[in-house]
């Protein structure tokens, strides 16, 4: 996509696999964040009401909508998305979107999408989003990310979903109590769940060169589930 590089996202249709069931059978949407209350369910339906605004209203529209106050873009360098969509102009090409992938953490404060898109000019590219639950219950984007690529994803038959390990009965819980932490914008910025068993860094280079990782609690330990590198860019 030509640059600012602003991908959209959103699910059509896709069910869920790998999904452990007490995450699905626990913490519908609106509940309160606890160990345990994961639903990536509802991250799904969310991104599916985004794409259908977006279609329908617009798609700058839809970004202002769902975006949390915090929220950042990358237009190369790293904004504040609201000040950045205001007033602006939708543009001339569309895309369509799918989200394949869904990692989440245990608490379900905080929870990540990756996909694939197609414009309407013919390019593709893929996307990474991270979500952030509302003291509403809904959720909203803190970031949003991705790049052109020379062939479009891999669809896999059905989107998959990665639940955090709980902290342990009657254990530490990192970061309980505490509010859902973002530094941003600037060269760089991180934020985590609640619990802290998902977590996520952005790094931005002089050349507009950035990365983006995010860990997730698995097996005691803190695993890399997302890394993308995106090349240097004008701005």
């Amino acid at each position: 996509m030509a640059a600012p590089a602003v991908l959209l996202i959103a699910t059509l249709g896709l069910g869920l696999s790998a999904v452990p069931s007490p995450a699905r059978d626990r913490g519908m949407p609106g509940g309160r964040p606890g160990a345990g209350t994961a639903n990536p369910s509802a991250l799904i339906a969310q991104e599916i009401a985004f794409n259908r605004m977006a279609r329908e209203k617009g798609q700058w529209k839809a970004f202002a909508k769902f975006a949390d106050d915090e929220a950042i873009l990358f237009v190369p360098r790293a904004v504040l998305a609201k000040d950045w969509l205001r007033g602006r102009d939708e543009p001339a090409t569309t895309l369509d979107w799918e989200a394949y992938e869904v990692w989440m953490s245990c608490d379900g404060t905080l929870g990540v999408t990756r996909g694939g898109w197609t414009r309407s000019d013919g390019a593709v590219g893929y996307f990474t989003t991270i979500w952030k639950k509302t003291k509403k219950g809904d959720y909203r984007w803190v970031l949003d990310q991705g790049d052109q690529m020379a062939s479009p994803l891999e669809k896999p038959d059905f989107a998959s979903a990665v639940v955090a390990d709980c902290p342990a009965p009657g254990g530490p819980r990192p970061g309980e109590g505490e509010d859902i932490v973002v530094t941003a914008p600037g060269p760089s910025g991180q934020g985590a769940s609640r619990d802290g068993t998902l977590r996520w860094r952005y790094d931005v280079a002089d050349d507009m060169s950035r990365t983006i990782t995010v860990t997730l609690k698995r097996k005691g330990e803190n695993k890399d589930v997302v890394f993308h590198a995106a090349a240097p860019k004008a701005g």
